[in-house]
């Protein structure tokens, strides 16, 4: 499965940093979010990114994870070349992050 069928999503932005909320549509699925959305696999989920700092913030009784991005925004949205510099379609891309099963099968297990 996909990252999206278990969670959403709320960015935002200020200067050169972007934040990514995800957050379980079901408290049930929080441990797996806990468990499998890291600052490791989102890093290497958006391998286009240049990032000073990531942190990964738990917020359990919410079943959330707040992750704050330093440096993924190219100098921010009034500095940057970036077609996206507000870093919305960052979280758009982790919806695609394969979590629970879905992580362990090939690539030529997902092509068919």
């Amino acid at each position: 499965m996909l990252l999206r069928d278990i969670a959403h999503l709320r960015t935002g932005d200020k200067g050169d940093v972007s934040q990514i909320s995800v957050i379980a549509f079901s408290t049930e699925d929080y441990a797996l979010l806990e468990s499998e959305v890291t600052v490791e696999r989102l890093l290497d989920h958006l391998p286009n990114i240049s990032v000073r700092h990531a942190h990964r913030y738990e917020l359990p009784n919410l079943g959330a994870l707040n992750f704050v991005l330093e440096g993924a925004l190219t100098g921010g949205v009034t500095r940057s070349l970036a077609l996206d510099a507000h870093g919305k379609s960052l979280g758009a891309q982790l919806l695609d992050l394969p979590v629970g099963d879905a992580q362990n099968l090939s690539v030529m297990d997902k092509a068919v």
